[in-house]
């Protein structure tokens, strides 16, 4: 091969590679950066996204919870939340909440006065509500891994004998659906309600199931090598893990993106009026970034 060929040869290579790296991005709006929409907070949790695009998010040590726009920025609503942990707007746009001030599943009323769903399990304080979802008919599966927290009275202590998942469906009552895990926390489902995917983040791994009729969940199936403290996903069908940074997945278990942030994300979702603002929960701060996909939960 002359040195011409040879030249010529490497460079389609390296426009082979480059355009493949373009096509991994276009998830991601182009040009666009991650932005820190908010700071000072102890540890960001739980954002859940209103009709109208609005985030609301926790600041879970100190008891806050704020709203954010993306036009006026950020301003607290409510201060004395239960200590609410992971959150999610139902059909009803009530503001459903992890509270784990009382180891509750509980909704914020029109006076932002908590009204709880459900408390414990066979006759046991669960171990502390973490992260949940709603299912399109109102159902709510969420995770009770156990972190022992410093407002808790003087004795308490974790008294379930698994660190599981939940089903309460809409017309009441508990079921218990995954039994298996070290430390389940992030978790997301399907617009369609036929997919749950559940994050053990202790054993760095994420899970697949199919949800059936009952709420029960069958055909576990691996995911992904992360665990995720927090989950969203994107009208694409590809699922976003937190875990060190963000990791975006599709449908199929294909890796997407690594979006790394100047803080570790906890959790995340897919807001604004276009729902095509990624918003992140990171420790001491808030970022944003412009994407081309919409979100759906």
């Amino acid at each position: 091969m002359t040195q011409l060929k040879r030249s010529l040869f490497l460079a389609l290579l390296l426009l082979a590679g480059f355009s493949n790296a373009q096509n991994t991005s276009k998830i991601i709006a182009k040009g666009a950066e991650v932005q820190q929409a908010g700071k000072d907070f102890a540890f960001t949790e739980g954002p859940a996204v209103a009709a109208d695009g609005r985030v609301y998010f926790t600041d879970q040590p100190n008891d806050r919870i704020y709203v954010w726009d993306e036009n006026s920025g950020i301003t607290l609503w409510l201060e004395g939340t239960g200590r609410s942990n992971g959150m999610y707007f139902n059909n009803k746009e009530q503001l459903v909440t992890c509270a784990d001030e009382k180891n509750q599943l509980a909704y914020f009323d029109a006076d932002k006065k908590l009204q709880v769903i459900h408390e414990g399990y066979k006759g046991k304080h669960l171990n502390a509500p973490n992260d949940l979802w709603i299912t399109p008919d109102d159902g709510i599966y969420f995770t009770d891994p156990y972190y022992h927290r410093d407002w808790w009275a003087a004795g308490h202590k974790e008294i379930q004998d698994t660190r599981g998942v939940y089903f309460v469906p809409a017309g009441g009552g508990i079921t218990r659906v995954v039994d298996d895990f070290k430390t389940p926390n992030g978790l997301i489902g399907t617009p369609d309600g036929k997919t749950l995917y559940v994050a053990d983040i202790e054993a760095d791994t994420t899970w697949q199931y199919t949800i059936q009729a009952d709420g029960t969940l069958a055909g576990k199936t691996f995911f992904a090598p992360h665990g995720s403290d927090g989950m969203t996903i994107d009208n694409k069908g590809n699922v976003y893990l937190t875990s060190g940074k963000l990791w975006v997945y599709s449908a199929k278990g294909k890796l997407l993106e690594e979006i790394e942030f100047p803080e570790q994300p906890a959790n995340v979702c897919l807001g604004g009026a276009k729902r095509n603002i990624l918003f992140v929960t990171a420790r001491t701060g808030i970022y944003t970034l412009e994407m081309n996909v919409k979100g759906v939960d």
